[in-house]
């Protein structure tokens, strides 16, 4: 087991909510408990428990509240009102108490919260009695009915927001989509700004990439994105816009999902197995940011593991979240000494944090 992993993405109250997912049970049973379900396609498939990110070292990551607004005529799945979408959010911000009155998650906040829970967790070596430790994000912002809802979120302890998820939102462009920012973006930029809310560019359009790094000037990151000049699609970051990032000190998280990783993946034909997708393609999208940069001080975990898809859209060589200890000796294999491996594994978050919440 690794001393430490920290995963910047993973939906673990989508999961536990929309899926009816009990992640606090062991991963077989999750998925015996699935198998004759048919009405999502990765039912059976999960990748992720607390057992099993218990079992890498998984003790800290960022955990997300997702629930997107759409308007009469959208082909997306979401809510058909902001205020329903918000709605959404607190069930989820109240599974997410839940588990923390269960022993199973706690949340961190601060930097205070952040130290205590790294020396906890390493000084049990992942025992079952310390929570994993969340730091609490949204992923796009539609469910934010107005500015005054961002201050109650920030109360409740979210650190960080994705203005955008896939489409057009009601603050930015996402995924699929091209826009800019507008007004409401850029009035929500500052008032993260002014409270010291991380912004995460993950699933800006390009447009609403460059407006958004322009106005904000709070620190930044990107939870879950992998390279252009790999997989030659907009959901994925260009050198220009991985260069930008790397000048604000972000951090970048490898997202784990196969369309995101190989190029040419067409859904319900490909499969990890016909297209060689293995652990090793998410070490290519890594090595790539840390050739183009220089250093291995911009690249982290953001796996995005049961992200709306499992183990269909995993690499083959993964049987679940407790296989990312597997890269340490592929980026071994590549020149990556242990330091650097730590760098990516933890501590690149970990310092990112260290100095946005100092």
């Amino acid at each position: 087991m690794n001393n430490l992993i920290f995963d910047a993405h993973l939906d673990l109250s989508m999961n536990a909510m929309e899926w009816n997912r009990d992640l606090t049970q062991p991963l077989d049973r999750i998925r015996q408990r699935e198998k004759d379900m048919q009405d999502k396609p990765d039912r059976g498939k999960g990748m992720v428990s607390f057992g099993a990110m218990r079992e890498v070292g998984l003790g800290l990551c960022v955990a997300t509240q997702i629930a997107r607004y759409v308007p009469e005529g959208s082909t997306l799945q979401g809510w058909h009102s902001p205020r329903q979408a918000w709605s959404q959010t607190q069930g989820q911000l109240a599974w997410y108490k839940a588990m923390e009155e269960g022993g199973w998650l706690n949340q961190v906040t601060n930097l205070r919260e952040l130290n205590a829970q790294v020396e906890s967790w390493s000084n049990a070596g992942g025992s079952r009695e310390v929570p994993i430790g969340y730091v609490l994000s949204l992923e796009g912002a539609d469910s934010l009915v107005d500015l005054h809802y961002l201050e109650k979120a920030y109360g409740y302890g979210l650190r960080a927001i994705g203005p955008a998820h896939y489409g057009p939102g009601v603050y930015a462009h996402g995924t699929g989509s091209e826009g800019p920012l507008g007004k409401k973006g850029r009035e929500l930029l500052r008032e993260m700004e002014s409270l010291g809310i991380i912004l995460d560019t993950t699933h800006l359009c390009d447009e609403s990439f460059w407006e958004a790094l322009e106005h904000f000037r709070g620190r930044v990151w990107a939870s879950h994105n992998n390279c252009r000049a790999l997989v030659p699609q907009q959901r994925q970051f260009s050198d220009d816009q991985i260069r930008a990032l790397v000048e604000r000190g972000a951090v970048i998280g490898a997202v784990f999902d196969a369309w995101m990783l190989i190029p040419d993946w067409v859904r319900g034909k490909s499969t990890p197995e016909n297209t060689g997708l293995r652990l090793a393609t998410v070490c290519d999208h890594m090595d790539h940011i840390c050739q183009l940069t220089g250093n291995c001080n911009h690249v982290g975990l953001g796996t995005d593991l049961d992200g709306a898809f499992g183990s269909e859209q995993s690499p083959a060589d993964m049987e679940s979240i407790a296989d990312l200890g597997k890269l340490s000796s592929i980026l071994r294999s590549r020149g990556y000494s242990a330091a650097d491996v730590d760098q990516i594994l933890w501590k690149n978050w970990l310092r990112f944090l260290r100095e946005a919440w100092s």
